[in-house]
């Protein structure tokens, strides 16, 4: 907890730039049964959960709603290079960022063997994070 407040704060000051879609004071993204520290077997099965908001398909234009996105072995939301640009026009589709704009709530992935990051980022109907950034905590798995 104390991290995601740590990345708010951080975010708070993002604020005129980023997206104009507000998010539900206190909700809350998270991993279902993945704990930070984890050793676990490929292929790895993440559960996203969501509490204080809706999930909604991409170009859906529901207040109080989104759909998430997986950061994937990168910086935390407001620490990478490039997420002013990020924050303000929306999270692009790479291997660092995978989108679930047909409201998906998990996916199974086939990660390497070793060590990687995961943090769960909601993102308004057009993939741009809402104002405040509704973030997870980044939590560290490794795949045995």
């Amino acid at each position: 907890m104390r991290k995601v407040l740590s990345v708010l704060a951080l975010l708070a000051g993002t604020a005129a730039w980023a997206g104009e879609t507000p998010s539900n004071p206190g909700a809350e993204v998270y991993f279902i049964g993945l704990e930070n520290g984890a050793m676990v077997d490929g292929p790895v099965t993440v559960r996203f959960g969501l509490s204080g908001m809706g999930v909604a398909p991409a170009g859906t234009e529901r207040e109080g709603t989104g759909h998430h996105h997986l950061f994937l072995n990168r910086p935390a939301l407001g620490e990478g290079a490039e997420d002013a640009e990020l924050l303000e026009i929306g999270i692009p589709t790479d291997d660092n960022h995978r989108h679930f704009g047909g409201g998906q709530t998990e996916v199974t992935l086939d990660l390497e063997p070793g060590t990687h990051t995961l943090q769960l980022v909601l993102g308004d109907e057009f993939h741009v994070p809402h104002n405040p950034p509704v973030v997870s905590d980044v939590i560290t798995i490794t795949v045995k």
